[in-house]
């Protein structure tokens, strides 16, 4: 019986990422980390929100982040957006996000100071839906 009341506590923090998952539309948004978007056509705002604690007991920082940018991707793709920048950090598990249609040519590229080679590298999505950016200097 202890083991139960143990397990309970465990088996509800892990429930709280259920269901907030990339859709198809999603996954073609982009997010521009590096903020230059001043190419693309702006759409408006996406706000977002989860639960950043669960009673007393804070979740942990980076989930909270990774889902408020899938919720964000999956929102703006509803507004026909390609890719989304982050206005504001993150604040009481709510966070704005600005939603763009860069198409092709005016999608965001390297981020300043990336090296030439990694920037004429295509960027290639990979079976398992993940993609990869050069580090700097590596």
């Amino acid at each position: 019986m202890r083991k139960t009341l143990l397990l309970v506590p465990v088996v509800l923090l892990s429930a709280c990422t259920w269901g907030i998952t990339l859709d198809d539309a999603g996954k073609a948004v982009r997010t521009a980390w590096n903020g230059d978007v001043s190419q693309c056509q702006d759409l408006g705002k996406v706000t977002v929100s989860v639960m950043d604690h669960v009673g007393p007991i804070d979740r942990n920082d980076i989930k909270v982040r990774d889902e408020l940018e899938v919720m964000a991707r999956n929102e703006a793709a509803k507004m026909n957006a390609d890719t989304i920048k982050p206005l504001a950090e993150p604040s009481d598990g709510s966070q704005p996000w600005g939603a763009y249609r860069c198409g092709r040519a005016g999608a965001p590229g390297p981020a300043a100071g990336t090296p030439a080679s990694a920037a004429s590298a295509p960027q290639t999505v990979p079976a398992a839906g993940f993609q990869t950016y050069p580090i700097k200097g590596h």
